[in-house]
């Protein structure tokens, strides 16, 4: 059998030695090569399934030909490039399901309005560079541009990863701000869905203020069209957004409203008695388990954001993983960042934020471990200092500090998220036939997760980019441009 699996693979590596890589991607390419043999590596395969250790995995023409035990009698194809990487590991790309393309703007204050700036030059190569090749924008202020920057990713005409664009936020009265269009009612959700169909997004996030009536009618004119919704609530709890046929929640238990006992129906209540609330309660409680049961039951998928989180609690996340952002920032984002970090730090003892953050971890491994879709993302926002890519691998970090293994938290932010977007036939794990999205590290993330920020290659479609001078050429321009 392996004589015909060589024979195979040998018969495809006889066209171009080369891929095909335009001039716009040349900068930034570190393998370029037809057929590639990866030898002696480590293989996190995104299923979940133990790390195997001494594999070879073959990329021909942007797809996986081969994966299998390395052997002595195995020979590389003609004109293959051959690459040793012995301790170093492999795991699929990394599938971001909530990612976006802007980035708050530095030096917000309370007499200017909140706005984010497109990050239509840094966010798709430090993504890539990060180890993620496909990711979900869920949420758009400035869509036309996404649009734009997707169909020059799709034409090599620009490095990034493969963007699976969602519209423009759904948001009710009042908008968090002017850059949000405000829906007026059901027949306003339903003609702006289909409006963003017609432009070709390919799903919905659904806002804080949106009524009931306006998400059921968004959802309904999203199916209508076979697309999904998804949705960071606040007006509507997440037992009834699962009731009239949502598709996935965002960030999970923390912004989940229902518990609060002075909600309103259809009304987003103050955020900081709902959470103080929240944070009395007890997720292994009837309550709580019981929105995870509903959830599961209506195959509502969540999205983990531990990354944005984490910088809600006091001097987290650590200075060390805080620094590893700074080069890319320009100084004001920077400067605003830390200040903020610092004025939350200064309320350490009276912010419910570190008991919020375990529930959240709590609540994310009792889904999981139930048998609910955990998808991850990051959500670059916040008030700063969440990068795209540097985020994502934190993200990997956070999993598994909820209580994952390694292999369990990749499996989460690779195939579960290529499953829900109906890509895992194409992408999310290390599989023969697969679309040759890769992430070599240096290390062992099996051992230590924290392997994950050694990034050596990031092969997207079999070419293979340089982390380093994708990162570089974006050097300070995080929340610039």
């Amino acid at each position: 059998m392996r004589r015909l699996v060589w024979i195979a693979v040998m018969g495809a590596a006889c066209g171009a030695a080369t891929a095909q890589v335009s001039a716009g991607l040349k900068p930034f390419v570190k393998v370029d090569d037809a057929t590639v043999v990866l030898q002696h590596v480590r293989v996190i395969d995104g299923t979940g399934a133990p790390a195997k250790d001494d594999q070879m995995v073959i990329l021909d023409h942007g797809k996986i030909t081969f994966v299998g035990a390395q052997t002595a009698d195995q020979m590389a194809p003609a004109g293959a490039k051959v690459i040793d990487l012995t301790g170093k590991t492999i795991f699929p790309g990394l599938v971001g399901m909530h990612e976006h393309l802007f980035y708050p703007t530095p030096d917000r204050s309370p007499d200017l309005l909140p706005l984010y700036g497109e990050m239509a030059d840094s966010a798709p190569r430090l993504y890539l560079a990060g180890g993620v090749t496909a990711a979900r924008t869920t949420g758009s202020v400035e869509p036309y541009t996404d649009i734009s920057v997707k169909q020059m990713i799709d034409a090599g005409q620009i490095p990034g990863p493969k963007l699976f664009l969602t519209s423009p936020y759904l948001e009710g009265a009042p908008p968090i701000g002017p850059q949000l269009h405000t829906l007026t009612g059901p027949d306003d959700a339903t003609r702006t869905v289909d409006y963003w169909a017609a432009e070709g997004i390919t799903s919905y996030k659904a806002y804080m203020h949106i009524t009931p009536e306006e998400l059921k009618a968004a959802i309904d004119a999203a199916h209508a069209h076979g697309l999904k919704l998804t949705g960071h609530l606040c007006s509507v709890g997440f037992k009834e957004a699962a009731a009239m046929g949502i598709d996935n929640l965002e960030h999970g238990l923390a912004v989940d409203t229902e518990f609060d006992p002075a909600k309103k129906e259809g009304v987003c209540p103050p955020v900081g008695p709902t959470r103080e609330a929240m944070a009395k309660m007890d997720v292994e409680g009837p309550e709580i388990q019981g929105t995870i049961k509903d959830l599961i039951a209506h195959h509502v998928a969540v999205t983990s954001t531990l990354a944005v989180f984490e910088t809600f609690a006091p001097n987290l996340p650590p200075m060390s993983e805080a620094m590893r952002v700074r080069d890319s920032l320009m100084p004001d984002a920077w400067g605003s960042y830390m200040t903020t970090r610092a004025a939350i730090a200064e309320h350490a003892n009276t912010s419910v934020w570190p008991r919020l953050f375990k529930m959240e971890m709590q609540f994310e491994y009792d889904f999981a471990k139930q048998g609910g879709l955990l998808m991850a993302g990051c959500d670059p926002t916040g008030y700063g200092g969440v990068v795209p890519g540097f985020c994502d691998q934190r993200e990997l970090e956070l999993l598994v500090e909820a209580g994952f293994t390694p292999e369990e938290a990749i499996h989460i932010a690779t195939e579960n998220g290529a499953k829900w977007l109906g890509e895992d036939q194409r992408f999310g794990t290390v599989t023969v036939g697969k679309d040759a999205d890769l992430v070599v590290v240096d290390g062992n993330p099996a051992k230590d997760i924290a392997d994950v920020e050694k990034v050596d290659i990031v092969f997207k479609d079999g070419v293979g980019y340089d982390p380093e001078k994708l990162r570089e050429s974006v050097r300070g321009l995080v929340g610039l441009r």
